[in-house]
């Protein structure tokens, strides 16, 4: 076999549902996510999922049963995420572990607050979603041709791994890169990486594969693990640069020819700051459910408001900013290009201002994003975050592109940066006008 043709990936995108299940498992008793204020497993979703859910009940929204996909095109039309959007990988971390080899990956798609997973022969398809106040929320959907499909909740078995030290306590995304064995089993005695857009492109992707361009930049894709011993990275590049992968699975059976590089560059950065907003929120709302409980032990005034309470929501606000800011963002020294055209239809649901900018415009020479502000700030999520946190979120994003902040986490940004990002923010957010003047 060639070189070309050992290419493995795997490895792990844990984006979606470990268990299958036709009801909703509950969370340990003893969790800290299932009690007050959170109440995760008894506390009612309200995330795309669950408008699909109730579009479907009502009859306003018909998902159509494709003979080769399944429901696959319809739940992907419903969540607005485009087929572009392909990443493969073969890790063997799913429930349907034993389906997902390097010649069957597992595709998953994502758009903004939604992903979905998809196994060759797999008996259902696998969501996860970010709830505004929950956080990631993880559901399976039957392939099985039925009058009214629905997406059933999936809480306990995902939460071990996507409610664990990978995801800070919270119920979170990961992705992560691997050194997977030749069959797609990962080796976890090799180590592995949690990728955000902070991770050195020579950690990034192993065990998925990546299509696309990137010069003498060099990642861990395309390539598997052999040996007792984890090869250096340079060891395991199998087939950089891909236009795609037709030479090395059977891309008709999917829905795209590709695992697109900027898709994977958006998804690393999505995924975190989504983590990040719901850490903020989570811890928020904690701090001011226990001041309040406090306010009526000590009689003090309702709604009082701490010191220390307001010290512990900063806390968890400022990684928050600076990961919105992409502080310690990993440089580019090439260009990158993809050709599943993700790129082209990722930036063209950017909202702009009367320039025409948005904070979806992709540099991709020398960073990820031309105006280094996250496209998050308009996600539901962070939307719904409780004012006092937001508010120091803004206020925190006004202090560093007004010039106030003077933080070494903040000097890659240029004067022209942090311009242009309070024009497009004061053009695009109203809240954060109102709040900042």
């Amino acid at each position: 076999m060639s070189r070309s043709r050992r290419v493995a990936v795997g490895a792990a995108a844990c984006l979606s549902a470990l268990a299958l299940g036709a009801a909703s498992f509950g969370g340990r008793p003893d969790d800290p996510i299932e009690d007050e204020p959170i109440r995760y497993s008894a506390s009612t979703p309200t995330d795309a999922a669950a408008d699909i859910n109730r579009n479907i009940a009502s009859g306003k929204l018909k998902l159509a049963h494709d003979e080769k996909f399944g429901y696959l095109p319809a739940l992907l039309k419903a969540f607005k995420i485009p087929i572009s959007s392909q990443m493969l990988v073969f890790s063997k971390t799913s429930f349907q572990r034993d389906l997902i080899s390097p010649q069957n990956p597992r595709a998953i798609y994502f758009g903004p607050g939604a992903y979905v997973g998809y196994v060759l022969g797999g008996s259902v398809l696998e969501i996860a979603t970010t709830d505004p106040k929950l956080g990631a929320v993880f559901y399976v959907l039957s392939q099985d041709r039925t009058s009214k499909p629905r997406l059933y909740r999936q809480n306990h078995e995902c939460l071990q791994c996507h409610a664990s030290s990978m995801t800070q306590g919270i119920p979170g995304h990961i992705v992560r890169s691997v050194y997977p064995r030749p069959d797609g089993q990962p080796d976890f005695r090799a180590g592995s990486f949690i990728t955000t857009d902070r991770s050195p492109m020579r950690e990034r992707w192993g065990g998925w594969y990546v299509t696309g361009t990137h010069g003498l930049q060099r990642h861990m894709g395309n390539s598997v693990a052999r040996g007792a011993e984890a090869p250096e990275p340079e060891d395991l590049q199998g087939s950089p640069n891909l236009a795609d992968l037709s030479k090395l699975i059977n891309t008709s059976r999917y829905l795209g020819r590709y695992s697109d590089i900027v898709a994977l560059m958006v998804a690393e950065h999505q995924t975190n700051l989504e983590n990040l907003i719901i850490k903020a929120g989570y811890e928020t709302r904690r701090a001011l459910d226990y001041e309040a409980r406090l306010n009526v032990e000590l009689k003090r005034p309702n709604g009082f408001r701490s010191e220390s309470t307001q010290s512990r929501i900063a806390s968890v606000v400022e990684p928050l900013v600076r990961a919105m800011l992409f502080s310690g963002e990993a440089a580019l020294t090439d260009k990158v290009t993809g050709f599943s055209g993700f790129a082209s239809d990722f930036s063209a649901g950017g909202i702009r201002d009367s320039r025409g900018r948005s904070l979806r415009d992709l540099d991709l020479s020398r960073r990820l994003m031309k105006h280094p502000c996250s496209y998050t700030i308009y996600s539901p999520g962070f939307d719904q975050l409780p004012s006092e946190a937001k508010s120091i979120a803004y206020r925190r994003i006004w202090e560093v592109v007004e010039g106030k902040e003077k933080g070494k986490e903040f000097a890659h940004l240029s004067e022209g940066d942090k311009t242009a990002i309070k024009e497009i923010l004061l053009a695009t957010k109203p809240e954060f006008a109102a709040v900042i003047h």
